[in-house]
């Protein structure tokens, strides 16, 4: 793809979302941190000069991207959680369908999980206070949206909603690279039985997690 000069507002745009769309078909082959400026600049058909136009960096391309995919995600889970939780449930069965509803659809969101995971040793570098403070207001949205989702299906969890889903969200980024291993881990788990203990599904492995932290706050509530 190749860009005449954008002269107006509506070309501008174009651009600048050709440049988002590059980005997330990049994340679609690639871990966050081998997503460079130099490669999306020749895929998207711009110098790397008119890219910083739009964007102040790499990393500012990818902040936008985890904002994009957080409210996609969102958009998807009143649905999710409604269809998933049995609203005549005790309080620990409705947690309990609430993980599962949870892990399931994160597990699904390869990309937010990803970036997620790049918040801070990636996407908090290279950037203007300006972006990282826009994002952080985002962010602290979001997690109040999944809280409210949430506790809206266990309402006992009360003000404790909001520290599961913020930790749910950290451990679905953490998870997300921890259960995708390297060709060399793949071998060994081959090679060795043993060590094939150490080999974890998101999905699961996110849903024990999740459960276990939801009855652990409806105790201490």
């Amino acid at each position: 793809m190749t860009f005449l000069r954008a002269r107006s507002t509506e070309q501008r745009e174009i651009r600048r979302q050709a440049i988002l769309d590059t980005a997330v078909a990049m994340l679609d082959e690639m871990p966050v941190a081998e997503v460079s400026l130099n490669e999306l600049s020749r895929r998207v058909g711009l110098a790397k000069s008119n890219v910083l136009r739009y964007f102040e960096s790499r990393e500012a391309v990818l902040f936008e991207l985890l904002e994009h995919a957080m409210a996609g995600w969102l958009a998807q889970l009143p649905d999710e959680l409604a269809a998933g939780v049995e609203p005549r449930g005790s309080a620990r069965e409705r947690g309990d369908q609430v993980a599962a509803v949870l892990s399931a659809s994160l597990a699904r969101q390869t990309v937010l999980c990803d970036l997620i995971n790049a918040q801070t040793n990636v996407l908090e570098h290279n950037v203007s206070v300006e972006v990282v403070v826009r994002h952080k207001r985002s962010a602290i949205a979001g997690i109040a949206t999944t809280s409210d989702l949430v506790r809206r299906h266990v309402p006992e969890l009360g003000d404790g909603a909001r520290a599961v889903s913020m930790t749910t969200l950290i451990l679905a980024g953490a998870l997300s690279s921890y259960c995708r291993p390297s060709a060399s881990a793949l071998a060994a788990y081959e090679a060795d039985p043993i060590v094939l203990e150490l080999r974890l599904d998101l999905r699961a492995t996110l849903e024990s997690a999740v459960a276990t932290l939801i009855a652990g706050t409806l105790a201490r509530s």
